[in-house]
């Protein structure tokens, strides 16, 4: 966890002058949710996170409104901004969802799949070994929501990726929960090789149970734990 007074990432990373600013505490307040810092309901504090990143309540309040637009956060009138909360049918259902167009993804892309982007898969695949093997679950989360992003875009399907976007983006906390058990990173890992594999292969009829079960797979685990939701 971060030392509370230190800008997570350097402090110029949050220097006032940058146009991006609001973006890059908008990604920490979500790596933050995605780890449970911030609970569902619970109220992000405006003066703590500008003192803990060094910032002024501008940019903080910006990227309340990226957040909002994402469904991550709620912004209430003169009460700033809460982490929205979700019940736990409504993630069972965006978890079915996902793991679909996920699968579908998988299909499309292999009709179309260049070799440089089985090369990159590749690459992104190793990397997940690395974190894996130091244990770092946030590093290996982002990579692994790459690995996804990419074979999504590889899709080339607009609607598609726009609506997967915005279900990745609210649900993330909730596929990231399924790999603090252990058995279900290492099994991950397995499932990423054989993924891997088949977009190698093209193989469009093994990609896209393949995939499907993935999601699943991971959000069966994470229903199985204690997270806070409005149920």
């Amino acid at each position: 966890m971060q030392n509370m007074m230190a800008p997570p990432n350097g402090a110029d990373e949050f220097e006032p002058a940058s146009s991006s600013q609001h973006l890059r505490v908008a990604g920490w307040l979500r790596d933050r949710i995605i780890e449970g810092e911030f609970l569902p309901g619970a109220k992000i504090p405006e003066v703590a996170t500008c003192d803990r990143l060094g910032i002024s309540r501008t940019p903080l309040r910006e990227a309340f409104k990226v957040l909002a637009a994402e469904r991550i956060l709620t912004l209430q009138p003169n009460r700033g901004a809460i982490v929205t909360p979700v019940g736990l049918d409504d993630i069972e259902q965006a978890m079915t969802v996902t793991a679909t167009l996920e699968g579908l993804a998988g299909e499309l892309l292999c009709d179309h799949v260049t070799s440089a982007e089985v090369d990159r898969l590749s690459i992104l695949t190793k990397e997940l070994t690395l974190h894996r093997r130091a244990g770092d679950l946030m590093a290996y989360f982002k990579v692994n929501q790459e690995i996804h992003r990419l074979i999504i875009e590889g899709s080339r399907n607009r609607t598609l990726i726009e609506t997967h976007e915005m279900l990745s983006n609210r649900f993330a906390r909730y596929r990231f929960v399924g790999n603090k058990s252990p058995d279900r990173w290492d099994r991950a890992m397995l499932e990423h090789e054989l993924i891997l594999g088949a977009i190698r292969d093209r193989d469009s009829a093994v990609i896209g149970p393949l995939l499907k079960s993935h999601i699943l797979n991971g959000w069966r685990v994470a229903r199985g734990k204690s997270f806070d939701t409005t149920d």
